[in-house]
């Protein structure tokens, strides 16, 4: 069974890059055509990097690895926390803090004081002190827990990280490359794909596009548990329920992956879709 489907990636938007005017040219590679003024990203490469990034991802955590989930922006922030909680993988949803690779050790610490301040509140080790010293101690508390809580089980650096929007991360992405970290990466056409070890080429500022490539990764860590542990399923997978209808052009574009991946359609070229349907333009949802 697919890793995830064209279709999907289509419902997800995940085809639709920025307008070719804010574009990074080494992304040229990773472009279908463009429509109206907006890249359209080619989906059959997206498909090939999504198997290698999935089968890398897999691999490592199985052999006892981790991976952090990196996504602060808006769009990205809920399904970064919701799919990284599930396979019980470190996040960063808020902001990213200087230094939470490359200088561990104190972060580290800072970690073990939120969890002595959390010890302290449930056994009552705020009793007897004045309403400002307790004020004083909850709001570093919830400070720490803003900033680290989705680290707080990390004992040491992870083994790669997974990135919503590289340019948006550049500190995390500056620091896993320091630390020779492997980066998976959503790629959108104004990123710099040197930057990353298993790029994925995609929109990523669509909030259904960017849940969709974290669930995927997220799967990849799901079974590398499993394997870890000598199981296996594929119910973590990604599924199609819910999508909206494509547009008539984006149908031309399934049918043209579908026909150039049959075994009847070996050694035809993939056509190029000529509809004369209007694009929508790429937006940022919020």
């Amino acid at each position: 069974m697919a890793v995830v489907t064209m279709k999907q990636l289509l419902d997800s938007g995940a085809h639709f890059g920025h307008q070719t005017r804010r574009w990074n040219p080494k992304m040229k590679r990773f472009i279908f055509t463009d429509r109206n003024g907006i890249y359209i990203i080619d989906l059959q490469q997206t498909l090939t990097y999504i198997d290698k990034a999935y089968e890398f991802v897999k691999e490592t955590v199985a052999h006892g690895g981790t991976i952090m989930f990196v996504g602060t922006k808006k769009q990205a922030q809920e399904s970064i926390a919701e799919e990284a909680t599930r396979v019980g993988m470190p996040y960063v949803n808020q902001r990213w803090l200087g230094g939470m690779l490359t200088n561990f050790s104190t972060v580290h610490k800072r970690l073990q004081r939120l969890k002595e301040l959390e010890a302290m509140e449930q056994t009552g080790g705020f009793e007897g002190r004045t309403k400002k010293e307790i004020l004083m101690l909850t709001r570093e508390k919830n400070k720490l827990e803003r900033s680290l809580g989705g680290i707080r089980d990390m004992q040491k650096v992870p083994s790669a990280i997974w990135v919503v929007d590289t340019n948006k991360e550049h500190l995390a992405v500056a620091e896993a490359r320091k630390l020779n970290i492997p980066i998976i990466a959503i790629l959108d056409t104004n990123c710099d794909p040197d930057l990353v070890d298993y790029p994925i080429p995609g929109n990523d500022d669509a909030i259904r596009s960017a849940a969709l490539l974290t669930k995927v990764v997220a799967a990849a860590v799901a079974e590398g548990l499993q394997a870890r542990a000598g199981v296996g399923r594929d119910s973590d997978k990604p599924d199609a329920t819910g999508a909206e209808p494509l547009a008539e052009w984006e149908q031309e574009l399934l049918a043209s992956a579908t026909a150039t991946a049959s075994p009847t359609a070996a050694g035809a070229e993939p056509g190029t879709p000529e509809a004369n349907v209007q694009t929508e333009p790429k937006t940022t949802e919020s």
